[in-house]
């Protein structure tokens, strides 16, 4: 059954770029999750430039990553913490280079558990409607009066006049 209505669930938040172990500055962020693109988590960091810097990856990694590490290559994540507080890294790698993101767990965990409860895990398929699209393609509808299905087909069998 596919979800007609799409919900929106963002979280503003202040990230922490890691330039070294001693020093790191501010980055204001906002989470994203859509129930329309059900399977991905955008964050959108507002850098101070014209042009915010968006990423996209799993929502599944991103939960995995609230309680073990994970990923690999351009996103990953794992928990930590700092000065005694939980927090989750986010290594991200691109062409354009790497950042190292410090988010407050307690802030990420509750935002994350606001889209488990807008789409619970395990039915993601559903809010896409691929299921009843995937119906829709293979029902087989019987004709038998339609024109196109009477001919011209050779049917190996000779007709009238024909021998």
């Amino acid at each position: 059954m596919q979800n007609t209505e799409n919900t929106v669930v963002e979280r503003e938040l202040e990230l922490k770029l890691v330039l070294s172990p001693e020093r790191s500055i501010p980055v204001p962020a906002r989470l994203g999750y859509r129930t329309d693109d059900p399977y991905a988590v955008h964050i959108t960091f507002h850098i101070g430039s014209d042009h915010p810097v968006n990423w996209t990856f799993a929502r599944e990694l991103l939960v995995e990553g609230v309680f073990r590490p994970c990923g690999h290559g351009d996103v990953r994540i794992r928990p930590t913490e700092v000065d005694g507080r939980g927090v989750v890294l986010m290594a991200l790698s691109s062409p354009d280079g790497d950042a190292l993101l410090e988010a407050p767990s307690a802030q990420v965990s509750a935002w994350l558990e606001r889209t488990l409860r807008a789409v619970p895990p395990g039915t993601e398929s559903e809010q896409l409607g691929i299921d009843d699209g995937l119906a829709g393609l293979l029902a087989t509808t019987a004709v038998t009066d339609e024109p196109w299905l009477r001919g011209p087909w050779p049917s190996g069998e000779p007709q009238d006049g024909e021998m």
